[in-house]
């Protein structure tokens, strides 16, 4: 698929490259924030999906792909605070947001500190506090080093724009303290986002599945009408999906089941209710 818009425009301090999928102004946009060390290519097949019924926008974050790293400290208020500078650039009112992993986390506070651009919001295994995550996965982050990204596409991509191996060291660091340190929001300010919400994880995922429910409950989740009459008469504010024998990086390969469920959300199509029973006869 090829973008209809692609370069980098001056955002924070960075030259932030950006894509952009169909025509912006038809309807509202979908944002894709990639996760910890992806580009946007690493979204072709979600943007693709998605493409069909919405325009879409995908970034690189601060040193991923194409956006070269800046001496500036990485924290997922300042990417969130970029995201939003790219939407009023292109002249985005408001849009959706969907991020994976360290994406979702930024999506989280773009929704937080930016709550006018945000019309809905979708959380691919993420957390919203350090403890969402299992240890093992923080210790995992703490032991990286570059060994495992020579020759991959992360360090060739970075090396185009930054012929340095000292700065791409620098870049994996602040990484690794970005990420092992994670971010701490407060129950009420979750409360305070005012997107619907759609949470997803897989059951074998780095985020622990009771961070999971806890991050749908504290968005608005759970309609007690519906589970005393069994049937959901409005659009909920909060929707959760765990997917079956599924990992953190498994998730990312599951568009065919998910792009449905989260089209359905983004378009707020009523929920049905079968006629459970049937007809007597």
């Amino acid at each position: 698929m090829t973008p209809s818009r692609i370069g980098h425009l001056p955002i924070n301090g960075l030259d932030l490259h950006y894509e952009v999928y169909g025509e912006l102004g038809s309807s509202p946009p979908l944002l894709l924030i990639p996760g910890a060390f992806m580009a946007t290519g690493s979204m072709a097949v979600w943007a693709s999906a998605f493409a069909a019924d919405r325009p879409v926008i995908v970034v690189d974050q601060q040193g991923h792909g194409r956006t070269p790293d800046t001496p500036r400290a990485m924290s997922y208020e300042q990417f969130a605070d970029d995201a939003a500078a790219l939407l009023r650039a292109l002249d985005v009112e408001r849009a959706d947001v969907m991020g994976y992993s360290q994406g979702g986390g930024v999506a989280l506070q773009l929704a937080l500190r930016h709550p006018t651009l945000v019309g809905k919001l979708v959380s691919l295994s993420a957390t919203f506090r350090r403890d969402g995550w299992y240890p093992v996965v923080l210790t995992s982050i703490a032991g990286l080093d570059t060994s495992p990204f020579a020759g991959t596409p992360v360090e060739t991509a970075f090396l185009e724009h930054t012929p340095d191996p000292a700065a791409f060291d620098a870049y994996l660091e602040k990484m690794k303290v970005l990420n092992n340190e994670d971010q701490e929001i407060s129950d009420e300010e979750m409360r305070s986002i005012t997107a619907k919400a759609m949470v997803i994880v897989g059951d074998a995922d780095g985020v622990r599945p009771e961070h999971a429910v806890e991050m749908f409950l504290l968005l608005g989740g759970g309609d007690q009408q519906a589970a005393e009459t069994g049937i959901m008469q409005t659009s909920p504010k909060a929707r959760l999906v765990i997917l079956p024998a599924t990992s953190h990086i498994g998730i990312s390969g599951e568009s065919a089941v998910l792009v449905p469920m989260i089209t359905a959300f983004l378009d707020d199509v009523p929920p049905t209710t079968p006629d459970l029973f049937g007809e007597s006869g």
